[in-house]
């Protein structure tokens, strides 16, 4: 019985090694599949490109915002332009753009560090977050991309 226990030990121990290797083998070739399909759905997709006169047409903007950073050292004077998604959506933002979207773009400046402008990364992140908090304030439509048109920042 001694002389089998190891010969025993090391059958189950390839057995489960075998078990484990299948396994794995078989859930990277599911998820392969998967990603398969998905890369095939996402090139049948057609982003839908607009003429000039159409992106100025649903474009607005909103220019020379001055205000402080978190860090009361610094100031910043930004320039804004704000694609939507439709004429209506446009004339509608117009109407409100100086009651309700400056004061988000305003407060959300203000807790911005000035490090984290630095970079094309900050300010993609300004704008996303510009972006969810000014589509939550519009009545209707939906603000589909901000650029940075302006933008100084120097300390005091």
């Amino acid at each position: 019985m001694k002389r089998m226990l190891p010969w025993l030990i090391t059958v189950l121990l390839a057995i489960t090694l075998i078990i484990v290797a299948a396994f794995l083998l078989f859930n990277y070739w599911q998820n392969d599949t998967k990603g398969s399909k998905v890369d095939s759905a996402i090139s049948k997709v057609e982003a839908k490109r607009l003429s000039a006169d159409d992106i100025v047409a649903v474009t607005s903007e909103i220019t020379d915002i001055k205000t402080n950073l978190a860090d009361s050292e610094y100031i910043v004077m930004m320039g804004f332009a704000f694609q939507l998604d439709s004429k209506k959506t446009k004339a509608e933002f117009d109407k409100i753009k100086d009651i309700n979207i400056k004061p988000i773009i305003i407060k959300t400046l203000a807790d911005v560090q000035h490090n984290d402008l630095n970079g094309a990364k900050g300010k993609d992140q300004v704008t996303a977050k510009l972006t969810n908090l000014i589509n939550a304030a519009l009545p209707s439509g939906k603000l589909i991309k901000i650029d940075i048109t302006d933008f100084i920042m120097t300390s005091i």
